[in-house]
Formats: C-alpha cells, structure tokens, sequence
C-alpha cells in the first residue's frame, strides 16, 4: 500500500494538495493510507522551505505550491 503524507497546518491549499493526491489514487485505482502531518516540528524533519507538502512513500515530491492531478498521477507510478 502506498503511504501519502501531506505536510502543513491544514489550510484550504493543503486540503487542495490532499484533494489533488485523492482524485489520483482514484483515478490510478491503487491504494492508499494518507497522513496529514500538522505538527510543525514534524514537518521540519523534511526538507521543506514552505508548505504544502506532499510525501510519497517516504519521499518529498512537492513543496510550496499545489500540483496538478497529473502530476500526482505521474509520481505514483514511478
């Protein structure tokens, strides 16, 4: 099962980045267990300048900004 975190302290462009994460395991048909990670000190284990963040199975793929569901789409295959 692939593990999605999402880094940040849940406003409206982290729900986006969730969103973004969810409509790509649908449309892959995979699953997955996501992780909202709040905590601020949690967060700066990552190397991250600003957030939101988006981990996928352990690697940072997104940072400061919301992907597109392609994009999403493009690192869960890899």
């Amino acid at each position: 099962m692939i593990n999605i975190k999402v880094l940040g302290g849940g406003c409206a462009n982290c729900k986006r980045v969730e969103e973004a994460a969810v409509k790509a395991v649908e449309t892959l048909g995979i699953e997955a267990e996501f992780e909202k990670i709040t905590d601020r000190a949690e967060i700066m284990k990552w190397p991250i300048l600003a957030t939101p963040g988006l981990v996928i199975n352990g690697k940072l793929v997104c940072a400061g900004r919301i992907p597109e569901v392609s994009e999403v789409i493009a690192w869960l295959k890899a």
